[in-house]
């Protein structure tokens, strides 16, 4: 147990996760008032934000009593108490650099008054908003990011497929025979390999694409395999085919900038999947301009999210113009959508849905929280297989970072379960400029 410290909570880390009173061990949680008052702000709304402020004021009422204001409230055995900063809380240096009187100073305010009244306990400000973070250091204040749910080791979604030299080429050609591929316990990197891996195997004179199956614990083939008219055009989208395919596997990521095709690889296989699901549901969240809320947008509910959904209906086309234009697969898909067997929609409307046997495509997950990523995969139904997708370097959540969104925590957290696949695509396959402007730009 280390020195006893304050912790000064902002806002956004309430509406990061509404669990976080109990990620502080023995320490003492403050709350500056304001932060009471922006979180009924948030209260109404269908979107996880709101949702977190709803819960998060239904834990602050479960566990806190009138004392709360005058003496505080215990957390619990072990941990540390909660206190409401409330008036008083006025600071010479905050008025001084910051003369707007607006949210984030009066924390600011309230921080660097506790601070000041309790000299020999260290006072930190918790805040996810990297500009308040530099505002408090600036007159001198601690502060830190909230990092319960941050992942250290993001090296993954940096790097394309293992390559492994020196395979004897006997047993390539035994892998290449056998559709069972050849047992695990015969490879000497069997120890370092996580389940539904996928690698190249070389020998002096051939190679092999192959995939670690836990199921049957073997290494097998990979195969070049066409989804509804599309085609890989390397070797990590046809690993991402054989993930995508592979019924046993009912969670995968798929990472990678843009232009690697993760969209489109996952909806192609959900379309070449047809018979063995009742519904493709293919979501993303919305993130709107200038932290606007859609409402601002003008038209119904339909043509406020359109603008959003418009790249996911530019991946059906592009699968649509691989046949011709009166074709059976075209006609199937427009009737797939008339039907609502394909569904294309907001990420916030699945909320409370139970989804089963449903193809479930998120995309844009990088924009979700470890809790968002959570509530989502809970949906899941008997049957249902689900496709997280997303590029951590294109993040437009302003509270969520390369190693704090949801997508990287899944991963780190689902890695080595035997039902779980993860991805990572390297190289565009867009166009050349596409892929000169991702390297360059």
């Amino acid at each position: 147990m280390g020195t006893k410290k304050n912790f000064v909570l902002d806002t956004n880390v309430i509406l990061h996760d509404y669990n976080c009173l109990k990620n502080f061990q023995e320490n003492d949680i403050y709350l500056p008032i304001v932060v009471l008052e922006e979180l009924d702000k948030f209260k109404k709304g269908n979107e996880q934000i709101n949702f977190n402020a709803r819960e998060f004021v239904r834990e602050l009422d479960l566990i806190t009593d009138d004392d709360l204001f005058t003496k505080g409230a215990s957390l619990g055995p072990g941990m540390g108490n909660l206190f409401i900063l409330t008036g008083g809380m006025e600071s010479a240096i905050v008025k001084k650099s910051f003369s707007e009187r607006k949210p984030d100073h009066e924390i600011l305010s309230a921080a660097d008054t506790l601070a000041k009244k309790t000299p020999s306990i260290k006072t930190i400000l918790v805040t996810k908003d990297v500009n308040l973070r530099m505002k408090a250091r600036s007159i001198g204040l601690l502060c830190e990011d909230y990092i319960n749910d941050k992942v250290v080791n993001i090296d993954v979604f940096e790097k394309s497929n293992e390559v492994f030299d020196g395979i004897a080429p006997d047993m390539i050609d035994r892998i290449y025979s056998s559709k069972e591929g050849v047992d695990i316990t015969e490879f000497d990197f069997k120890d370092i390999l996580q389940p539904n891996e996928c690698f190249v195997l070389k020998s002096d004179r051939s190679s092999v694409l192959a995939r670690y199956n836990p199921f049957i614990h073997s290494v097998v083939r990979v195969n070049k395999s066409k989804n509804y008219g599309i085609e890989p055009r390397n070797a990590e989208q046809s690993f991402a085919f054989e993930i995508l395919n592979d019924p046993d596997i009912k969670l995968v990521a798929l990472t990678g900038k843009a232009g690697t095709g993760k969209t489109l690889l996952a909806l192609a296989a959900a379309l070449g999947k047809l018979l063995d699901y009742k519904q493709i549901l293919l979501a993303r969240p919305i993130v709107a301009l200038s932290n606007k809320d859609i409402g601002f947008l003008p038209g119904d509910i339909a043509a406020k999210v359109a603008p959003y959904m418009q790249q996911l209906f530019d991946n059906l086309n592009v699968i649509k113009r691989q046949f011709a234009a009166n074709s059976a697969e075209v006609k199937r898909i427009e009737e797939l959508l008339k039907s609502e067997q394909l569904v294309i929609e907001a990420l916030a409307y699945i909320r409370g849905r139970s989804l089963s046997e449903t193809y479930c495509i998120i995309d844009e997950a990088q924009n979700l929280t470890p809790h968002e990523i959570k509530t989502i995969i809970t949906r899941a139904g008997e049957g249902t297989k689900m496709i997280f997708t997303g590029d951590i370097e294109q993040i437009d959540q302003p509270y969520l970072d390369s190693q704090s969104n949801g997508l990287v925590y899944m991963i780190d957290r689902m890695k080595g379960q035997n039902i779980f696949a993860h991805i990572n695509l390297i190289k565009g396959e867009r166009s050349a400029l596409s892929e000169l402007a991702s390297n360059l730009m």
